[in-house]
């Protein structure tokens, strides 16, 4: 099973019931933090508290986490980082954590030909990461002062190269491909290109298929040696002596299938190529089709354009959010979805602690949050 928790459904200015970007995804092997715009602390704090009063498991432990990743670098997705990370220090953090980012391919070459301290090109945005990386080593954003081990990393998703700052940020070690956190096994993470005013992404979190459960049952009662069965349950047929072959998958169940949640961040309407089948995306939908010349300019995307790019990646299913303060109700947001959607995907807009969550067979439902807990709604398909 996986689950995001989607803490921050507004855009860049937050409302009374909505505050700015910021995500959990949660899976057997860990947690990843997707953005973290401000007070992202005690939006996390605020969720795990609504959890321990439902005795739901206890998924959202602090140190289950093994990474944050940024989906690009405005405030309104960052800034809330460095106060996380000190929150985790002063409750006593001892695993390590890792910080993904986005750049720019100059921004890359600059490091690769002047090392450390390069200088930033001239046209760089404010908003560049390494400019923030540099402003949170400064105010004690290293695995020292923090006193857990962090590693920092900037990439560039076309091409798939990746620096990490090493050695509280004195020094860089250059990657072909982007690390994996070291809990992950059948998990994984990936950086997808996304068009935006700043080097931006989105990710993608996914399980590669997986075998069925092995029938211990079936087995025994098939008169098996203790060989046999482990022979059969590692995927080899065996051939008996009266040449009879007993095929492995005579004694597993069905398959779990690929799944896998994107997490868009925000993104001009475009084409979005997913690594995986996509279960769920997560797509900002900033404005409606009235204000598209808006959308343009901001480099955001309409609740139409989040369900167009979701019919390209042939999405299973599709989660509206980010929505501009001048949005007074979501419903409308999707009604233009489906207008785009028909009965190609499931539908929902999310709020502020909201859960989505996809079962070991890739069915997802939303769990809408409420002052007395989560009430479980299918995704529709409108």
């Amino acid at each position: 099973m996986m689950e995001l928790h989607i803490l921050g459904t507004a855009s860049a200015r937050p409302t009374s019931t909505r505050s700015v970007s910021g995500s959990v995804f949660a899976c057997q092997e860990g947690l990843v933090i997707i953005d973290a715009g401000e007070g992202f602390q005690v939006r996390y704090s605020k969720q795990r508290s609504r959890m321990k009063r439902e005795d739901e498991p206890a998924l959202l432990r602090p140190n289950r986490i093994v990474a944050v990743a940024l989906t690009h670098g405005h405030l309104d997705h960052t800034w809330g980082l460095l106060p996380f990370l000190q929150t985790l220090s002063l409750d006593g953090r001892q695993q390590p954590l890792i910080v993904y980012g986005p750049t720019s391919p100059e921004i890359l070459d600059t490091l690769k030909t002047d090392g450390i301290d390069a200088t930033v090109p001239l046209n760089t945005a404010s908003a560049e990461l390494l400019n923030q990386y540099r402003s949170w080593f400064t105010l004690g954003g290293t695995s020292t002062h923090l006193g857990y081990e962090i590693r920092w990393m900037l990439g560039e998703p076309r091409s798939g190269r990746w620096v990490e700052f090493i050695d509280d940020a004195s020094e860089l070690i250059w990657h072909d491909s982007m690390p994996q956190p070291d809990a992950f096994n059948t998990f994984r993470m990936d950086s997808i290109p996304t068009h935006h005013s700043v080097p931006s992404c989105a990710w993608q979190l996914s399980r590669r298929e997986r075998k069925g459960t092995f029938d211990r049952d079936k087995a025994a009662l098939a008169g098996l040696s203790q060989e046999e069965r482990k022979t059969l349950s590692e995927g080899i047929d065996i051939e008996q002596k009266n040449g009879e072959v007993l095929r492995a998958s005579q004694f597993r169940g069905a398959s779990k299938p690929a799944m896998s949640v994107v997490i868009s961040g925000d993104t001009a309407e475009q084409s979005i190529q997913p690594v995986a089948p996509v279960t769920v995306l997560v797509h900002e939908a900033t404005f409606l089709n009235d204000a598209a010349d808006k959308a343009d300019a901001y480099l955001h995307s309409t609740a139409a354009g989040a369900a167009r790019t979701a019919v390209g990646c042939k999405a299973d299913n599709l989660i509206i959010t980010h929505f501009s303060a001048r949005l007074r109700d979501a419903e409308e947001a999707i009604i233009e979805a489906t207008e785009v959607l028909g009965q190609t995907c499931g539908l929902a807009s999310a709020n502020d602690g909201d859960r989505v969550r996809i079962d070991e067979n890739g069915n997802a439902i939303i769990l809408k949050a409420s002052e007395s807990g989560w009430t479980q709604h299918n995704l529709s398909h409108h």
